[in-house]
């Protein structure tokens, strides 16, 4: 990897850190943005659906079960607009699942960097499977 993209790709991982902010969720706040030909074409954070209250515990510090992934997030949000996500670049702040693994392969993503190994890398390995270029990149 030349120098060029290697600085391309800790700048847009700081931003995917800095969009998880907006997130809600209280035990693990992520943030994802999808660039194509150095345009970012969509971002996601982890959060409940659209029309639903911003909180992702339940009363035991549980996720709920309908919390969105950010992947997931920027996946369909790419989906209603008028870009494709063929051949993108996902940042991430942590590790994809393996649901999030099926869509980034389903979504023709080429590359997916993200900055913070989760406890089970069973979707890491799935995007490796599926020849997708993924790297991990601390910043």
């Amino acid at each position: 990897m030349n120098n060029k993209q290697q600085n391309l790709d800790y700048r847009y991982m700081r931003m995917a850190r800095i969009w998880a902010e907006n997130s809600y969720c209280e035990r693990r706040k992520v943030g994802a943005l999808l660039v194509k030909n150095k345009m970012i074409i969509s971002d996601g954070y982890n959060g409940t659906p659209s029309g639903f209250e911003n909180k992702c515990e339940d009363e035991n510090n549980t996720s709920k079960a309908y919390v969105l992934h950010a992947e997931a997030n920027a996946i369909t949000k790419v989906a209603r607009s008028h870009n494709s996500s063929d051949g993108a670049t996902l940042y991430v702040t942590a590790s994809p699942c393996i649901e999030c693994a099926k869509l980034i392969i389903q979504a023709g993503i080429k590359r997916v960097i993200y900055g913070e190994k989760y406890r089970i890398m069973d979707g890491v390995e799935l995007l490796e499977r599926a020849g997708i270029e993924i790297e991990f990149l601390e910043v």
